[in-house]
């Protein structure tokens, strides 16, 4: 037997992983080219932000891509997986000001250029980070692609899509209430704004009716913003206010006039029916205010705190100044009364902080007619979600889509380019300054806000592959095959890039969006610092190694659903991996490498055995069912099917099976049984390649045959010449039979070293024909010294231990294993099992509502169950009977 390189005796992580790694970018095997004569499968990272570090979420989002891409350059696709990272305006810029401040330093007092250079810095220096990490989980990214959302390109193609857009009426400036965050200092999006139930306070406050004794009752949540109030609304329909419509109030604590007015805005049934207009720090007061062409004063700057118009509560924080009108109002005797009220308060997604809807000069996208062949691509199901479920959440957020304000109060970004005269206010919207003004002659100076993070984010798909060139990447690899991302960003990001590839490419950017869930903790709670329940995934790594993390984020994970994460998974991925490392061991241990690659097929065929055959229909079939799964995006369900099969059929069965053919002198058979393994253990090591890309790849380079590497070898095509589905049946029967007469012998707790006899009644003849067939099975995995077929129970020695399964009944000689008294309680059991099956399945047959209702093939399987176990119950009574 010629010799082969040995694997180490256990499997280490460490050893491996990077060393492997490094290898696979060396040879090029994660960059594709363009290749006319290969058809393109894309897809592009959702980019991390740069302040970011890997977490649970980023492990399981590019575990699954890594997956898909893996399995398709397998499959002969020039596969492209673009990496990239997000410069987050907001969160990134909030990182460096807080830098600043341990120095004293506001951002201010270094400037925008000088600012913007500490930007550039902080991004050399950590932003490359989660990327790093992204190499350690083994993400076959194409690194020579990578790209970065201010990158050159990148920025080029956003100046050009602004330019456009504004060209064409889409892009508009205009005074609008948007959600300001106070902490931050910038606008937030709708999809940046996130709500939580509060306990807060409805205060009822008096507001006198000018020379009158009258007053009118409003309620509000927001006393502070009375400053600002313009008008009180009542509805038009109520009488009892019909008679002040027109009329003039005293605004308390301000002693200024505002008018009454009738809108049908108001709700007849809603707290008192008069409702106070404050238009610049409410979207529905907004609306009124414009519709009766009403003053719209701001009473906070941008920190939140109240402003000149406030009076004596100028410079107070919002909430303290609501604290002080309470109490003033109280003193006056105009607060009626105070009552508890939940309501929904917006908070920053990146700070906590309470939002202020604020009336703000702002740069907005008219979304009404990009969204209409956005919405069409979806419902004529050229771009599917999978699950599908969620494109009614794309539908919902897309029908009643709102304008988009995209501009932000910050200098980390992509400034706008936009330029206003210093003398006329004259804006021109362009690449770069004009100079001169052509209507005065006056200087331009540039807007000083940036464009919303998402705004670059949205062109992601063609940006990165070139656009607004027409590169050769651009036209080969667009549009690209799947997105995969969390259900959390379906408006944030997969709305605005389809709606951007409609616009600016006329054409879809992707075919597929495959939705995955939260990675939750043990107990189903979110990760969060503030609950100290998250896991860094580099620990895992450290600890585990790559293969095992990855395996346990699939294994049991459905697209669309949540998962929990539990250490003892990680710690059952971790032992699959070694179980499947000392199999590999062992086949490699008893191969002669030289036989095997040098073996006469032919000859080779007609020497397999059952069990060959067995192993091999068996693995045609997994190939099959897994290629059907990834297809679907069942990457869970195609998982648990390999570890099955290598688990239990490949390991528990097959190896223990073809030992004695190893050891034995039958040379043809022997080397039978090693081409039989090393043809299953390297197909299958293809098929669990994308999911645990190290471990694979070591083993597979030790086997005889192999590749350059497995990253670049074919993937497994089912044979239907190799379906045996006769061989399958015969093995599970002879399976099922072993599985029986072990559980007898460990419910006795007989020694294995123990032989005994093995006696079948075999009343069905294919069962007879597999035992006969698998009969020396029995010999090294039952332990039996013999196995007789017997037709008559008459040939059973007296107290024989009986056990039965479909088509046969086993028996063993008891005097051979236990005493009678232990068999007598163990027939018992059976019969107590038995008759609870019998009652529980008889219970659904007579229940008319379930005969009724349930489909017919469900009726029939129970019926089924019924008759199985009746016949079991009634050997088990026989073999009672005959120990009396």
């Amino acid at each position: 037997m010629s010799e082969m390189k040995e694997l180490a005796k256990s499997y280490d992580p460490k050893q491996v992983e990077d060393r492997l790694y490094s290898t696979w970018v060396e040879n090029g095997y994660f960059t594709p080219k363009v290749d006319p004569d290969k058809e393109p499968y894309t897809i592009v990272i959702p980019p991390p932000n740069i302040t970011g570090q890997l977490h649970m979420g980023h492990a399981l989002d590019n575990t699954l891509q890594d997956i898909l891409i893996r399995w398709k350059r397998m499959q002969g696709y020039s596969t492209l997986w673009l990496p990239g990272t997000d410069h987050a305006s907001i969160a990134t810029e909030a990182k460096i000001v807080e830098s600043l401040a341990k120095d004293g330093i506001s951002k201010y007092d270094l400037g925008r250029e000088k600012f913007l250079d500490k930007a550039w810095e902080w991004k050399d220096l950590y932003g490359g980070r989660i990327l790093t990490q992204l190499k350690k989980l083994g993400s076959s990214c194409d690194w020579s692609r990578e790209r970065f959302t201010l990158d050159e390109g990148c920025s080029k193609a956003v100046e050009n899509v602004f330019i456009k857009y504004y060209e064409k009426g889409l892009i508009y400036r205009g005074e609008r209430i948007i959600n300001w965050c106070p902490t931050c200092k910038t606008s937030i999006s709708d999809i940046e704004t996130i709500y939580e139930n509060k306990q807060g306070n409805f205060w009822h406050i008096k507001y006198p009716v000018k020379d009158s004794q009258e007053y009118l009752e409003i309620a509000t949540t927001r006393p502070e913003t009375m400053l600002g109030d313009t008008a009180v609304a009542v509805n038009p329909k109520d009488e009892r206010y019909m008679h002040l419509v027109g009329k003039t109030l005293i605004l308390p604590l301000m002693n200024k006039e505002i008018p009454i007015i009738a809108d049908d805005y108001v709700d007849l049934e809603f707290g008192t029916g008069a409702v106070k207009i404050t238009p610049a720090h409410d979207p529905n007061d907004f609306e009124v205010g414009m519709r009766h062409k009403l003053p719209m004063p701001r009473m906070l700057n941008d920190d939140g705190t109240v402003n000149e118009l406030g009076g004596k509560y100028e410079g107070m924080d919002r909430f303290e100044a609501r604290k002080a009108i309470i109490k003033d109002l109280e003193d006056l005797g105009l607060l009626v009364k105070t009552k508890d009220h939940e309501h929904n308060v917006g908070h920053c997604q990146r700070c906590s902080t309470v939002i202020e809807p604020i009336l703000s000069k702002q740069w907005f996208v008219k979304m009404q007619s990009l969204a209409e062949p956005a919405l069409k691509v979806v419902r004529d199901e050229q771009i599917k979600f999978v699950p599908e479920r969620f494109s009614k959440i794309y539908f919902n957020w897309m029908e009643n889509i709102q304008d988009w304000c995209i501009s932000r109060q910050l200098w980390w970004g992509h400034r706008i380019p936009a330029y206003y005269c210093t003398h006329c206010n004259e804006v021109v919207v362009a690449k770069e300054n004009p100079g001169k003004c052509s209507k005065c002659g006056g200087d331009f100076k540039q807007d000083e806000d940036t464009l919303d993070t998402w705004f670059s984010s949205a062109l992601w798909p063609f940006s990165t592959l070139g656009w607004p060139d027409h590169t050769e990447d651009l036209k080969y690899f667009y549009p690209t095959s799947v997105l995969v991302t969390g259900y959390d960003i379906i408006f944030f990001w997969v709305a605005r890039m389809i709606f951007s590839a409609m616009e600016n490419m006329n054409e879809i950017p992707f075919k597929h969006v495959f939705i995955h869930g939260m990675v939750r903790d043990s107990e189903g709670r979110k990760m969060s610092k503030s609950l100290g329940n998250g896991i860094d995934p580099m620990d895992i790594i450290e600890k585990y190694g790559a293969d095992a993390l990855r395996f346990n984020l699939i294994t049991g994970n459905s697209p669309g659903h949540d998962m929990r994460f539990i250490w003892e998974k990680v710690e059952a991925c971790s032992n699959f991996a070694n179980k499947i490392w000392n199999a590999s061991r062992f086949v490699m241990m008893n191969l002669d490498s030289e036989a095997v690659i040098g073996a006469d097929r032919s000859v080779y065929e007609q020497n397999l055995t059952t069990a060959d055959k067995w192993i091999l229909s068996r693995y045609n079939t997994i190939v099959r069912e897994v290629t059907d799964n990834l297809e679907k995006f069942e990457i869970g369900v195609a998982a648990q099917k390999l570890y099955d099969f290598i688990w239990t059929e490949f390991c528990d069965w097959y190896i223990e099976l073809v030992k004695p053919r190893l050891y034995g002198e039958d040379k043809a058979s022997n080397l039978a049984a090693q081409i039989t393994l090393v043809e299953v253990l390297s197909g299958t090591m293809k098929l669990l390649h994308p999911m645990m890309p190290f471990i694979t790849e070591e083993i597979y380079q030790h086997l005889p045959g192999a590749d350059k590497s497995i990253v670049i070898s074919k993937w497994p095509e089912y044979e239907v010449k190799r379906n045996n589905p006769e061989q399958e049946s015969n093995m599970e029967i002879v399976m099922e039979a072993i599985k029986s007469i072990r559980n007898i012998r460990a419910e006795m707790n007989v020694v294995p070293s123990r032989k005994a006899k093995v006696l079948i009644i075999a009343t069905d003849e294919k069962v007879k024909s597999a035992i006969e067939a698998g009969s020396m099975y029995f010999e090294r995995l039952a332990s039996a010294s013999e196995v007789l077929l017997i037709s008559e129970k008459s040939q059973v020695p007296e107290g024989a231990v009986s056990v039965v399964i479909g088509g046969a009944e086993i028996f063993l000689p008891l005097e051979e294993l236990v005493d009678m008294e232990k068999e007598k309680e163990r027939l018992n059991k059976e019969k107590e099992n038995l008759e609870k099956e019998l009652q529980r399945v008889r219970g659904k047959l007579n229940n008319q509502g379930f005969v009724a209702k349930a489909p017919k093939e469900v009726i029939e399987e129970e019926r089924a169950k019924e008759a199985k176990y009746q016949e079991m119950f009634e050997k088990v009574m026989e073999r009672l009977n005959s120990m009396k």
